[in-house]
């Protein structure tokens, strides 16, 4: 069909090509050739996420010493302290409780 380089047979083969995915170009465009021919950059991002073990482990000992006030934990200390003021036990998973023993 494309034998005969007529336009229609140019065309055709053209659009066939883009149908099935056989495209060529004569030449690619200057923005690859450009970022193609640089250099990679340096890794501007490293470590993305913060280390939060060490944060929560360092809070965690300067709350201990004294340093740091964590009112969420203040409440559910306060909370765990006036439940067994009230004699209830702390809930573990997986342990039966003998209602009528």
């Amino acid at each position: 069909m494309a034998s005969r380089g007529t336009v229609y047979s140019k065309r055709i083969a053209l659009l066939a090509s883009r149908i099935f995915g056989d495209t060529s170009s004569a030449y690619p465009p200057p923005k690859v050739v450009r970022v193609m021919s640089e250099l990679p950059e340096a890794i501007k991002i490293r470590d993305w996420y913060p280390p939060l073990e060490e944060y929560s482990e360092i809070l965690a000992t300067l709350r201990q010493v004294g340093l740091f006030r964590d009112e969420h934990a203040d409440f559910r200390d306060e909370m765990d302290r006036l439940r067994a003021l009230r004699g209830k036990k702390k809930w573990v998973k997986g342990k039966r409780i003998d209602y009528f023993p």
